[in-house]
């Protein structure tokens, strides 16, 4: 049976009778979930306060504390997609460059499939729709503008004005489709990483890219995907399960690994020092939810601030 509509009142009312929470000022209650919607904010932030077994919030649960955590994901997902566009756009960079460097600065190039990896019937399904995805931006008008004046001037779009209107997906897609010269001349770029290593770091970080971008849920966040295992996962000792790593795989601290091999390390750094403090202010606010819960939650070692110490290889 499907769920009925229940008005901002009847919200309120099921929350406090059937679901055992805590409700004392209910016109605030009905402008956050005004704001937010009952999806999103109770949907999306309540089993962490739930009790299993009765299905009903733990005794004590406050509607504040679920808007807490609620808001303290909302500042997870602006730091993270913050430091996640830095990589996005010296991706963007870095495969026009290189891919001009080879091939030339013609639009045609880039639209022209033999230019790719085109063996396999995948990559050749993929390229075809990436070509395709390529043309809608310079065959006809957009509302790019320097795309446009490119077109109209020049009668042509080189890559490198391209990639700004494409998507972190579009570039990824491209570089995973590229000949491997190209990819490893990207590659080389990072330190430790390998053209293949790329590709599943970069697959990884686009899903968490647009989790942040949408405004999903981004803390418990799991991809289906995987980044590779790389030394900081020994260095930091994190535990195995057989032989696939505990943390740092496809959860949030996967994004945290991956980001200290593709950014540089002031701006690594920088990024470690406000995600410290974004959580440490959280914990120290709130006591609904422990540093051992949250860290579980996220994917996080307990000793995850250490990953500053060690070197990437």
């Amino acid at each position: 049976m499907s769920k009925v509509f229940l008005n901002y009142d009847q919200q309120i009312e099921k929350l406090k009778k059937e679901k055992n929470l805590l409700i004392e000022d209910e016109i605030y209650a009905k402008e956050i979930l005004r704001q937010t919607s009952y999806y999103s904010l109770i949907g999306g932030y309540k089993d962490i306060f739930k009790n299993p077994t009765t299905k009903k919030y733990k005794d004590g649960t406050r509607f504040e504390d679920i808007v807490e955590l609620y808001y303290f994901d909302e500042s997870l997902r602006q730091l993270f997609l913050r430091y996640l566009i830095k990589v996005e756009n010296e991706i963007k960079s870095q495969v026009s460059y290189y891919f001009t460097e080879k091939n030339g600065e013609s639009q045609n190039a880039y639209l022209d499939r033999t230019k790719y990896n085109y063996i396999g019937k995948k990559n050749q399904r993929d390229i075809d729709r990436l070509i395709k995805i390529l043309e809608g931006y310079v065959i006809k008008p957009t509302d790019y503008h320097y795309i446009n004046h490119s077109q109209k001037k020049y009668g042509n779009v080189p890559l490198w004005v391209l990639t700004n209107a494409l998507t972190f997906g579009n570039i990824s897609k491209m570089y995973m489709l590229l000949p491997q010269d190209i990819q490893s001349k990207v590659s080389r770029n990072y330190q430790c990483i390998n053209e293949r290593q790329m590709i599943s770091i970069l697959t990884v970080l686009v899903k968490f890219r647009n989790v942040c971008a949408h405004g999903e849920r981004l803390f418990t966040y799991r991809t289906a995907d995987s980044i590779p295992d790389l030394p900081i996962h020994v260095k930091l000792n994190i535990p195995q399960k057989g032989v696939q790593y505990v943390n740092g795989k496809n959860d949030l601290f996967s994004v945290v690994i991956a980001l200290k091999y593709m950014l540089s390390d002031y701006w690594y750094k920088s990024f470690i020092k406000e995600l410290k403090s974004l959580i440490e202010k959280y914990l120290k606010k709130h006591d609904s939810i422990s540093e051992q819960e949250l860290y579980e939650r996220m994917g996080f070692p307990e000793n995850w601030k250490k990953i500053t110490r060690y070197r990437k290889q």
